[in-house]
């Protein structure tokens, strides 16, 4: 069943997920598009209903203020402005409350409450089958909740079609991989192809330190990696991927500036032999996991940590050692393991461990030392796109320093990150 959309231009607002998030909490479907839209991408976008022109403080580019194309007012869709100043459609000067809102959605656009999982479902089915036809998809199987619900997805579409490759690039979390094909390839019988790339992928990162150009080797290399087990296959002529919507806000719109890259967004080489298929790619975090669970995923697979396709390696801060790689491995296991214990693992949405580029005096065994410092860091978010910082008890937090500490080489200092989303981000890099 073909869901109904209300459109979002994007003319500089900060909210425009605000406003998605409202309008699909309505059970009616929303999508933010650039505010340069074509009319004729706009007619091709099926069952709009209506538009939002979203102004805002990024509104100014290269000191000219962005205008949406004015055929659009001419098209017959019911247009409304927040924001942005137009005599060609009402304007409301802030975020209209959900009551305007809803009467906007169901009233002014006669929009049906048909957003739901099940529907989109449906229609992803039906678009994975379209773009696909007769040919295999090749699949980037981390194991977490976004790689996790986009095989289920297409598997539902395609079945045999897809081919998921595990690569372990040496940035996994402790036992990680091998959980992986245990559970994929021995109990769930996919047809899994497993590689060990960690020497390439360190040896490609020795000595780089700046973050974006992290990301973007470790995307490029993955890209690398997937192109020659390809190779070794016939038909194989898409990528799939676990793209998730805030993954491409913070990689940069027309009128916001980055936030960072992600690896499978600004990661990917220009000579990509691959057509993407990107079936979550309009989808919010908590979205995803009732799209998990509407597939029939066990509860634990989608709630599971969230984890980031870069891996370890941006939250083993600057140029990656295999030392400090490690003290993060082995201060990750023991946060989940302790969080776990204490009931808090079904309470906070991501927690972690991070250990930074640099080192501070200390004293062990009665002797100076000079070792690098673990930061927990555990938040609690919707999104992804905002984040508070979980209140963890002090007893907790006792144990797992003294854990740490005790059990993890080249450590002598643990902190808490009491820094939330703005200003800060949930990574460190």
């Amino acid at each position: 069943m073909k869901q109904d959309m209300i459109v979002i231009l994007d003319l500089g607002s900060t909210q425009n997920t605000v406003v998605a998030r409202d309008i699909r909490s309505l059970g009616v479907y929303s999508e933010i598009h650039p505010h340069d839209i074509t009319t004729d991408q706009l007619n091709a976008l099926e069952n709009v209903k209506g538009i939002i022109l979203n102004g805002g403080e990024n509104r100014i580019v290269d000191g000219v203020a962005v205008e949406v194309d004015p055929a659009i007012y001419d098209l017959g869709y019911p247009v409304i402005a927040i924001d942005h100043p137009t005599a060609k459609c009402e304007t409301y000067e802030t975020l209209p409350d959900k009551e305007t809102l809803k009467a906007f959605v169901f009233d002014t656009c006669k929009a049906e409450a048909n957003w739901n999982m099940k529907n989109f479902i449906e229609d992803q089915v039906e678009l994975i089958r379209k773009q696909v036809k007769d040919k295999k998809v090749l699949l980037a199987l981390s194991g977490g909740v976004d790689s996790s619900v986009v095989a289920a997805l297409l598997i539902k579409a395609i079945g045999q079609q897809l081919v998921s490759v595990h690569v372990n690039h040496g940035l996994m979390r402790k036992n990680e991989s091998e959980s992986v094909v245990e559970v994929f390839k021995n109990q769930l019988h996919a047809n899994l192809v497993y590689v060990d790339a960690t020497d390439r992928f360190l040896g490609k990162l020795e000595g780089v330190a700046d973050p974006e150009e992290k990301r973007k080797i470790i995307g490029g290399e993955f890209i690398r990696v997937f192109e020659e087990e390809a190779r070794k296959l016939e038909g194989i002529d898409f990528l799939g991927q676990g793209t998730i919507y805030p993954d491409i806000i913070e990689s940069g719109t027309k009128t916001a500036k980055m936030v960072k890259s992600h690896h499978n967004v600004g990661g990917l080489p220009e000579d990509l032999q691959f057509e993407l298929v990107e079936p979550l790619k309009q989808l919010f975090k908590d979205e995803v996991r009732a799209c998990g669970i509407e597939l029939g995923l066990p509860a634990e697979m989608v709630y599971r940590q969230p984890f980031p396709g870069p891996g370890l390696g941006v939250r083993c801060t600057g140029a990656i050692t295999r030392e400090r790689l490690e003290a993060v491995r082995e201060s990750d296991a023991i946060l989940r393991e302790e969080f776990k214990k204490a009931g808090l693992d079904k309470k906070i949405w991501q927690y972690f461990t991070v250990v930074p580029d640099f080192k501070s005096v200390g004293m062990k065994n009665h002797e100076r030392c000079f070792e690098y410092m673990v930061i927990i860091r555990a938040v609690n978010t919707i999104d992804a796109m905002t984040a508070s910082i979980e209140k963890v008890d002090w007893d907790v937090l006792e144990i797992i320093t003294n854990r740490v500490l005790a059990e993890v080489d080249h450590v002598n200092r643990v902190c808490f990150d009491m820094s939330p989303k703005p200003p800060a981000t949930i990574e460190f890099e």
